[in-house]
């Protein structure tokens, strides 16, 4: 993994580095920002820099991600066939996880989920792996140089891993780096956000994305131009434009059956959509719901004309020509106040079936609001 596999972020590769090289590299980082914006890929490949000395050893093991010195921690679910005292660890996935990093830096958690085998489940850090980590960083660099340890989405820590982690954090192995990536940092402690250098990673330009997608997947500029704006500064966006069938199709069919159905105040088959999204693993199920958010606030935008504002994939737009009229500034709110909460309560466990018949339900009297 090298800085060649990172699409953009240059200006935050050169700060990484600048570390480096006056000597101020502190001990712990935390890279912050949306999905698809590349702080995995930068997060690998500053990892595999520190651990890089130059042994032609040490590139081979860097290559395929096996360096002993780099350590990974991720989300986890517990398996039919562990048992009840079990707390899953990284290492139960060990495999699993490589074969998703070495496919490329630019994933989901839906990507890991289905990896796991474990859609319906909701992935966290237990505190077997803080446990785990205080004990494989304890040791000592195998090759005498740094050790890495990269932690995706920390803020799936269960409480007391965050605590501790914290305790790690404030006396850390000698010459052990922790680099934290991470998407919703407000739900992480207070005293571990305080504790590490954040480094916001923005959105990748419009330009550099399009200049990626001609380049690396051999598509027409043309083409390229329109992923790039629709994309929105996510390279994970972008992938999923060119995907025939990809999952945004599925949103938006399931988008439209929606709202013609709460429209047309069919109660039946609100029920049977309703159940329909219930069969979607929890992750999936908030996804559509962001999917969601974006599409009433794309429509808003259509609604007042505002061209430059909108942002739709060619299909998008025609469900919008006849459909933005009904979101304006009279349900824009409560609308968007409805899917927020329906995102709380699917994360929070709650029965999938009651959230989005309740959902369906309340649907049909915001459409009527002027």
């Amino acid at each position: 993994m090298n800085w060649s596999e990172v699409i953009g972020q240059k200006e935050v590769q050169e700060r990484l580095m600048q570390m480096v090289s006056e000597d101020r590299l502190p001990h712990a980082l935390m890279l912050c920002g949306p999905q698809g914006v590349g702080k995995m890929a930068l997060a690998m490949a500053f990892g595999c820099q520190l651990l890089d000395d130059g042994r032609a050893s040490s590139k081979a093991m860097l290559d395929k991600l096996e360096h002993p010195d780099l350590h990974f921690t991720y989300p986890t679910i517990k398996l039919p066939s562990m048992s009840s005292e079990h707390k899953p660890v990284s290492d139960d996935f060990a495999k699993e996880w490589h074969e998703l990093i070495m496919g490329g830096p630019y994933f989901t958690m839906d990507d890991w989920m289905q990896a796991m085998g474990g859609e319906n489940q909701q992935a966290i850090i237990t505190a077997g792996e803080s446990d785990d980590l205080v004990r494989k960083l304890s040791l000592k660099s195998s090759q005498g140089g740094y050790k890495v340890s990269i932690v995706w989405l920390p803020e799936r820590m269960n409480i007391e891993c965050a605590n501790k982690l914290l305790k790690l954090i404030e006396e850390p192995p000698h010459q052990t780096v922790f680099i934290m990536v991470c998407e919703e940092p407000d739900k992480l402690l207070e005293t571990i956000r305080s504790r590490v250098q954040r480094i916001d990673v923005k959105k990748i330009e419009d330009d550099i994305i399009e200049q990626a997608l001609v380049e690396r997947r051999g598509i027409s500029e043309a083409a390229a131009h329109r992923i790039a704006r629709l994309a929105n500064g996510s390279w994970l966006k972008a992938m999923e434009e060119l995907q025939v069938g990809s999952e945004n199709e599925q949103f938006l069919d399931l988008f439209i059956s929606l709202m013609r159905l709460a429209y047309q105040r069919k109660i039946k088959d609100l029920r049977k959509w309703s159940e329909v999204m219930a069969g979607f693993g929890r992750e999936k199920q908030k996804r559509w719901l962001t999917y969601f958010l974006r599409m009433i606030r794309e429509n808003f935008m259509y609604n007042f004309q505002q061209e430059e504002l909108v942002y739709m994939t060619e299909k998008e737009e025609d469900f919008a020509r006849n459909f933005a009229r009904f979101v304006n500034e009279g349900n824009i709110l409560p609308i968007s106040d409805l899917a927020n909460l329906a995102i709380r309560d699917i994360g929070q466990n709650a029965n999938a079936k009651i959230v989005f018949f309740d959902f369906a339900l309340q649907m049909i009297v915001l459409l009527i609001q002027k």
